[in-house]
């Protein structure tokens, strides 16, 4: 029976016995840009799960030795779940804090509770990143050639005013040496 890893509201958990051994290795360079939770923060949520676990234990004595017609047990277990509900609630704002959750893609989150590879998520965005900066990278090429032969035609065109068309040119990026130029006879552009 395969396991799976599944993305719920509280987190991820592990399915059919599986335990986090079993998980496949993370890439270290995706470990390198993922952004990681600080230590103190998972130091402090740690200790608070401690302390959690040690309210249950509290109330598990506190169940066992629970006489009906003793008023102070009542109210030691309600002390005890008090305190419990407490911790919780403590472990809650303290994983929710937003300085301590990574910054996740929710597609990300989508593509991995599909049961789907996230290495393949973040090769597809790579791809698509870089097929937009190649159009772009090209757009910005021809704006630039065009740029220039506009500039070169108005230069040799009006001749007066080859100092604004200078300007514009080398504001937006051209160099000045393509404004004006005279076609010597069989060049071409």
């Amino acid at each position: 029976m395969a396991s799976r890893l599944m993305v719920t509201d509280r987190g991820f958990d592990l399915k059919a016995g599986q335990d986090h051994n079993s998980l496949p290795p993370a890439n270290q360079q995706d470990l390198a840009n993922m952004a990681p939770v600080a230590q103190t923060d998972h130091d402090i949520l740690e200790k608070q799960v401690k302390e959690a676990i040690q309210d249950l234990y509290q109330i598990m004595v506190q169940t066992n030795a629970y006489d009906l017609t003793s008023r102070p047990s009542n109210q030691v277990l309600e002390a005890a779940m008090k305190q419990f509900d407490a911790q919780l609630l403590k472990i809650h704002n303290t994983a929710t804090h937003a300085k301590t959750l990574p910054s996740i893609p929710p597609e990300l989150i989508q593509y991995v509770d599909n049961g789907r590879n996230p290495d393949i998520y973040t090769r597809e965005f790579v791809e698509l990143a870089r097929k937009g900066n190649q159009l772009m990278k090209g757009k910005m090429d021809a704006f630039s050639s065009f740029r220039d032969v506009l500039a070169n035609e108005m230069g040799v065109a009006m001749p007066e005013i080859r100092d604004d068309v200078v300007k514009v040119v080398v504001a937006t990026g051209g160099k000045e040496d393509v404004v004006g130029r005279e076609k010597k006879e069989g060049e071409g552009l």
